[in-house]
C-alpha cells in the first residue's frame, strides 16, 4: 500500500528468517540493477537531448539514480551478500526488456523513463509495505521522483503542441512499454520464488489476500492512466 498505511510492521528480528532475508536480497538486487540501468539510459538520453539545458537536467537525474544504486549496493553488502551476485539473476530479464523497448528518439526515451519505469517503481512501492521499516525507507527513497515527472511532462506536451501528430505515435509507444514491463515482471516473479514470499507471507508475517491483490493492480493501472493523461496521451 502506498498511502502511508502498512499491513505489516516487520522488525529487525525478521532478518533472522532466511526466507525473508533472501526476499530482501532479491528486492534490493533487482532495484540495484534497475537503478544502474536507469543511470546508463538517462546518460544516453542526455546525449540525444536537443538543448544544453535538457542535457544538464538529464545528467542531474542520472547522477541521482547512481546515488540510489550506491545506497542499494551498500545495503546488500550490509546483509552479507555480494552485490554483483545479488543483481546477476535480474540482468538477463531487465536487459531483454530494454533491448525490446529501445527508444527510437529523444521523445520515446522520455516516455519510457516516465511510463515504463513508473509502473515498475509503483510495484516496488507496493511491495515495500511488507518489509521492515529500514528496508521500506530505502525502497521508498529509491523510488522517489527526482524531478523527472515535471521535466518529462513539459517536454512531451511541448512536442505535441508543436506537432500534434506526435501524440499518436507516443501513445502507442506508452502502451507497448506497459505490456513489456508487465511481461518482464511476470518472468522475474516466475523465476524468483523468494520475492513472492513478501506478498504470500510466512508463519509470522501475514500475506496478501486476493482482494488486496486486486486493489493493488487497480492502483497500478490507475497510476499508469494518470501518467498517460499528464503527458497528453490517450491511455
Amino acid at each position: 500500500m502506498i498511502d502511508g498505511s502498512t499491513p505489516f510492521e516487520a522488525t529487525d528480528a525478521a532478518l533472522l528468517d532466511p526466507q525473508y532475508r533472501a526476499a530482501l536480497v532479491d528486492l534490493f538486487g533487482v532495484l540495484a540493477y534497475g537503478e544502474l540501468g536507469a543511470f546508463e539510459r538517462l546518460a544516453a538520453d542526455a546525449a540525444m537531448a536537443p538543448r544544453i539545458t535538457d542535457k544538464a537536467a538529464l545528467a542531474g537525474m542520472a547522477t541521482a539514480e547512481y546515488r540510489h544504486f550506491l545506497a542499494l549496493r551498500d545495503r546488500l553488502t550490509d546483509l552479507g551478500v555480494d552485490p554483483e551476485q545479488a543483481m546477476e539473476p535480474f540482468r538477463r530479464p531487465i536487459d531483454e526488456f530494454h533491448a525490446h523497448t529501445k527508444p527510437a528518439d529523444w521523445l520515446e526515451g522520455l516516455v519510457k523513463a516516465y511510463v515504463g519505469d513508473g509502473i515498475a517503481l509503483d510495484f516496488y512501492r507496493e511491495i515495500s509495505a511488507y518489509v521492515d521499516p529500514a528496508s521500506r525507507e530505502l525502497v521508498i527513497s529509491t523510488c522517489e521522483d527526482l524531478g523527472q515527472s515535471a521535466f518529462v511532462v513539459d517536454r512531451v506536451r511541448s512536442a505535441i503542441d508543436a506537432d500534434p501528430r506526435v501524440a499518436g505515435r507516443l501513445a502507442l509507444w506508452g502502451r507497448r512499454l506497459v505490456g513489456e514491463a508487465l511481461s518482464q515482471a511476470q518472468r522475474v516473479a516466475a523465476e524468483r520464488d523468494a520475492l513472492s514470499t513478501l506478498l504470500v507471507g510466512g508463519t509470522d508475517r501475514p500475506g496478501v489476500d486476493l482482494a488486496e491483490i486486486g486493489r493493488m493492480l487497480a492502483r497500478l493501472t490507475e497510476n499508469h492512466s494518470r501518467r498517460m493523461q499528464e503527458l497528453g496521451l490517450a491511455a
